[in-house]
């Protein structure tokens, strides 16, 4: 254990001693300095925090300090009346010295310090800290929505977001301990009032019955003692309370409270110079000697006057700081240099026109869109989408967007945000006009259609989608085409990792031997590619743990996983028991497939010649667009020893056509053929 941690529990121990044991006066001295020191300390430090977090530890310390100073009471109240009045050093010069000898006065001096503590300062303290907490966990969900929307804007990143969230929890703790804290204080200030009404009475008691002295003798004795140990105890409460206001009263800052005030308080030199010129009048005008209201006011005057010239150093500095030398000194820095060249994963730029969408003062909720498509895709694809960067750009056009994928435009569409985009039931109405566009997501016809138009064609049976919609859709497409581009390894760790909480057997199996991080994310990404979610982490590392050690093909791997997620693949083409219509490739097709594949060190790939490649991907197109004709939607089913060169072979011109094995799907799935790759 530390000695810091030593020097806290001994502290606590030595609390517990002064309850009990009655201590010789030279420890009651040391003791008495000792809080003095503390409550000094701690002023000191509550004066130089920039906010309240930095001194968080202040409610608990607030209560060993003021169970510390209770425990001292007794000590002291002990060694003042069982001790014959001798009760140390340090009581006997702040009741004789500090107060003069004079009882009456020192006990004036105790009421007039109890009386601002007790009424001034800690009910004060008291009342901001139960309003600090209110106001604190208030505004807690208004805090948390902010930090949300400058997540998704790309303002800050996951882990400043992470910070900034457990500051507002940090936040809520503090202030609720503070409010209760504060009551120890308001305790601490009667309890002394009491101890002090104890100690005279019965010092009179003892001093008069047990020692036989006469009442004038008892009550300076003991009334002196008794002053003397309040306000050796009051003037650190004092102290202690003092702080507990700092604390609570004090606002987030660049700055300690001494360079608060003295920049706040003297920002504006020229009103030194009324100041200065009213307190000068008053000595003149008024009975008052006129040498100390001078002083004063020229100490005001030069006050003003060397701040006059700082602020005016200062405008230059700044100005000079300004110089287009340094600007282009700053520019050609490596710093800047370094700063330009990252790129964002995920951008979102609109024309100057969009603005009203992701302004919240203007009622868009775009922002919020965007924390409700990351969920959907961690749910939907299993993969962490990364910050959301969301930006004007004012080369666009007003009602363009653009969204780019690693600094590169994937897309780009067109919004009229005082109109619906309508998308037709297949009969178009006559009677619903507008102005031709195509839905931006899935590029189908559509149009766009006032206000007074959006209830005829729902009635007709029009798709009726709002601008913000059709952008949030459009999104959400273009991350699902790309989602394999943005998993990197980064994000993959992060998986392994929130994996390795629930299942750290099964990835130790995995990694990092056999296979590195860099071969899961590539067997992942293939998954991602194809529209294959990776929620099930489990079953995947389950199929990597069995068949890593066999093999590091990739592509391999990637067909195994596949074939153990055969539930979960069938039933995102399966809906309601109903069959699945695929074009098949025949067994001739196949076993040209199969004989053209060529086996390397590095893995295998498709050595088929250009004539037969593009007869077969003609034959295929056929297919896939009888197929579309007949209204099913388009798959192709073939064997599992050749699924991943066919998914090669038509990767380019059928990307959104998926290719199924038949060990991919479960045997309950029934199975129609509506068309046959039969080859050359």
């Amino acid at each position: 254990m530390a000695p810091r941690d030593l020097t806290v529990l001994l502290g606590v121990v030595t609390i517990v001693i002064m309850l009990i044991i009655p201590l010789p006066t030279g420890i009651i001295d040391f003791l008495i300095i000792i809080n003095i020191s503390l409550a000094l300390l701690i002023i000191l430090v509550a004066m130089n925090t920039k906010e309240a977090l930095q001194f968080s530890i202040f409610p608990t310390l607030l209560l060993l300090v003021t169970l510390f100073r209770l425990g001292l009471n007794v000590s002291t109240t002990r060694a003042i009346l069982g001790n014959h009045g001798d009760a140390g050093n340090v009581i006997e010069t702040f009741g004789s010295f500090v107060v003069g000898g004079n009882a009456l006065v020192g006990f004036v001096i105790f009421i007039i310090l109890v009386v601002i503590q007790f009424i001034v300062i800690t009910k004060g303290a008291e009342r901001v800290s139960e309003v600090g907490a209110r106001f604190t966990l208030d505004a807690m969900p208004g805090k948390q929505m902010s930090i949300d929307a400058d997540l998704n804007a790309g303002m800050i990143s996951d882990i400043e977001a992470k910070e900034r969230r457990k500051k507002i929890e940090q936040e809520a703790d503090f202030y609720g301990s503070m409010d209760g804290a504060s009551k120890f204080v308001k305790g601490d200030a009667i309890a002394g009032i009491v101890i002090v009404i104890i100690n005279i009475i019965f010092g009179l008691v003892i001093g008069m019955i047990q020692e036989g002295m006469p009442l004038a003798a008892a009550a300076d004795k003991y009334t002196l003692l008794t002053v003397g140990d309040g306000l050796v105890s009051q003037i650190p409460a004092l102290l202690v309370s003092t702080a507990t206001g700092i604390i609570v009263t004090r606002a987030a800052s660049e700055g300690n409270l001494g360079h608060d005030v003295t920049k706040q308080l003297f920002a504006y030199p020229k009103m030194m110079y009324v100041a200065g010129i009213t307190i000068f009048l008053l000595g003149v005008a008024t009975p008052i000697a006129w040498p100390i209201p001078t002083l004063v006011a020229l100490m005001l005057g030069a006050g003003g006057f060397f701040m006059s010239k700082e602020e005016a150093a200062q405008k230059i500095e700044e100005e000079g700081d300004d110089d287009p030398g340094d600007q282009e000194e700053d520019m050609t820095s490596p710093e800047s240099v370094v700063s330009l060249l990252q790129v964002d994963p995920i951008e979102f730029e609109f024309g100057y026109g969009l603005i009203p969408l992701a302004d919240t003062n203007q009622g868009g909720d775009l922002l919020d869109r965007v924390v409700m498509i990351r969920r959907q895709l961690a749910i939907e694809m299993g993969m962490i989408v990364p910050v959301i960067r969301i930006r004007d750009n004012i080369q666009l056009q007003p009602n363009e967007y653009s969204i780019k994928i690693k600094g590169n435009e994937v897309a780009r569409g067109e919004l009229l945000l005082d109109h619906y985009m309508a998308m037709s039931p297949g009969v178009d109405d006559e009677a619903v006009t507008g102005i031709d566009t195509v839905e931006p997501a899935f590029g189908l016809p559509a149009i766009w259609i006032s206000e007074d138009t959006k209830e005829q064609a729902e009635l007709s049976g029009y798709t009726v989608v709002d601008p913000p919609s059709v952008v949030s859709t459009h999104l959400t497409e273009v991350i699902k085409n790309h989602s394999d581009e943005l998993l990197g390894r980064g994000e993959t760790k992060q998986l392994v990792d929130h994996l390795s909480e629930s299942y750290s057997t099964l990835v130790e199996d995995v990694t990092p031997s056999p296979l590195s991080i860099g071969e899961i994310q590539k067997v992942l990404s293939r998954l991602l590619k194809e529209k294959v979610s990776i929620r099930n982490l489990p079953i995947i590392f389950e199929t990597l743990a069995d068949y890593g050690q066999m093999t590091k093909d990739t592509d391999m791997l990637t067909e195994y996983v596949r074939q153990s997620l055969s539930r979960q693949i069938s039933k995102q083409f399966v809906q309601d028991k109903e069959a699945l219509h695929v074009v098949t490739v025949s067994g001739a097709v196949e076993k040209m497939i199969s004989d053209a594949v060529q086996q390397t060190e590095h893995g295998s790939y498709l050595a088929l010649d250009p004539q037969s490649s593009q007869q077969l991907i003609e034959q295929m197109m056929a297919e896939i667009e009888r197929m579309q004709e007949m209204g099913y939607m388009p798959v192709i089913l073939c064997s599992p020893a050749v699924r991943m060169y066919v998914r090669h072979l038509i990767e380019r011109y059928m990307p959104q056509v998926p290719v199924l094995s038949y060990n991919e799907l479960e045997p309950s799935v029934e199975v129609q053929s509506v068309g046959v790759v039969k080859g050359i």
